[in-house]
């Protein structure tokens, strides 16, 4: 299992009230919901309005280092498109941007989710690099090229 260093030893929330996003107050309410509730903490900032999609993709980027990808202009190859399926993108929240080689990049809402790169590296046969998108892009591209969900 792929283990993913740290290029900095803050908390995301730590990073967010760095960068004025949040409060330390609202820093305490997220961590009250996410233990109550469960979830990701940065998807409890979004569903609490304390942060945006991109405040938390920019923060995972200063975090771990993955670089930060808006989708919204960024047109893809078919052939990119149709070597992941579209139940696999819709499931994990990637879409495969480019081909090189053995070398497939993903868009991914959460970088971090070692069982989706493993199962896009076993499904294409390539080796994964991630960039960090936010969700809202991801369904976006998603839809764009595979069309809506059924």
């Amino acid at each position: 299992m792929k283990h993913f260093k740290k290029a900095t030893n803050k908390h995301l929330g730590e990073l967010l009230i760095e960068r004025g996003v949040i409060t330390h107050d609202q820093l305490e309410m997220a961590l009250n919901y996410q233990k109550e509730k469960g979830g990701l903490f940065g998807e409890v900032l979004v569903t609490l309005k304390f942060a945006s999609e991109e405040d938390i993709a920019q923060a995972l980027t200063s975090q771990y280092g993955f670089p930060y990808l808006p989708l919204a202009n960024y047109e893809i190859d078919q052939d990119v498109i149709n070597s992941v399926p579209e139940n696999v993108c819709r499931q994990f929240c990637l879409v495969p941007i480019d081909k090189i080689g053995k070398s497939l990049t993903l868009a991914m809402a959460d970088p971090l989710n070692v069982q989706a790169v493993e199962d896009v590296e076993l499904i294409t046969g390539c080796v994964v690099q991630t960039f960090v998108s936010t969700a809202t892009d991801i369904r976006s591209t998603v839809n764009k090229y595979y069309g809506k969900p059924k």
